[in-house]
């Protein structure tokens, strides 16, 4: 006669975790963003079509989304060398650089555009030499990008690192000795790898910058139709107890993410149903 033995679980079964679950998302998630789009109800389809598509609104859209995109881009690029550079290669000081990428997590955002502001104001450390140039940074719309380049590069070097410490050195060693070129190991072994990783972080750093205001509204200047992002504009009309019309704005900026990142989202499932090796 065979005895079971019954292993106790640490967390109870799936109908409760599920329960708490959604209820805990409906809690946090769900019911403050229903309570946006009640309260932009109250405006009539002609109200809100006149409130989110005003020139000084548009303009603050072009920049905060553009501008999010521009420093997700950046981020990817170089926030793969320095996530390269921290798995691959070992130095003096490499603790001190790895720590180094999350202080933007650790740094208010407030002291994070004050201290921006004042390395590239035209009297600041590296602005006294870029204005010269011709090159404004500090009060223009490339402060902005900085500032959003700042606080998004952690969540790109985060995503790459645990899957470049996992890829094997042997497929790039044997394809060097297969007489493949560098460029040739990155385009078919590397970059196919990377990829998923690469869209998430460059979602999550897309994610993070749009929503972006503490560190911006320093070093932007917040110049009408100039350098005047949309996180601004909601928190000005809810100083003027317009709640409608700052929820009609975050309305918009809430759907025109939400169909980027699942864009985003699409693209990084599709990359990985792709490179899956059950199906060659």
């Amino acid at each position: 006669m065979s005895i079971t033995i019954k292993h106790p679980r640490v967390m109870p079964g799936l109908r409760l975790t599920l329960g708490f679950t959604l209820f805990y998302l409906a809690l946090i998630v769900l019911i403050p963003l229903s309570a946006v789009f009640l309260r932009t109800f109250t405006l009539t389809w002609a109200g809100f079509w006149e409130v989110v598509t005003s020139p000084r609104v548009m303009a603050s859209y072009r920049l905060s989304f553009g501008a999010s995109l521009l420093a997700a881009a950046i981020n990817v690029v170089f926030g793969s060398i320095v996530a390269w550079v921290l798995v691959r290669y070992r130095y003096k000081g490499s603790s001190v650089v790895d720590a180094l990428v999350d202080l933007p997590f650790a740094l208010p955002t407030a002291v994070a555009g004050i201290t921006l502001t004042a390395l590239y104001s035209g009297n600041g450390w590296l602005g006294q030499y870029l204005e010269p140039l011709g090159i404004k940074v500090a009060f223009a719309p490339l402060g902005v990008v900085v500032a959003l380049t700042f606080v998004g590069l952690p969540f790109v070097v985060r995503t790459l690192q645990p899957v470049l410490e996992e890829l094997e050195h042997e497929l790039e060693e044997a394809a060097a000795t297969l007489g493949a070129t560098r460029l040739q190991i990155f385009a078919r072994i590397l970059f196919p790898t990377l990829l998923p990783a690469l869209l998430t972080g460059f979602a999550m750093a897309f994610a993070r910058a749009a929503g972006e205001y503490g560190s911006v509204i320093f070093i932007a200047g917040n110049m009408p139709m100039v350098s005047e992002i949309a996180p601004l504009l909601i928190v000005t009309k809810l100083e003027q107890f317009d709640y409608a019309g700052a929820t009609a704005i975050a309305v918009v900026m809430l759907t025109v993410s939400f169909a980027l990142l699942l864009t985003i989202n699409l693209l990084q499932a599709w990359s990985r149903h792709r490179n899956d090796p059950a199906r060659t």
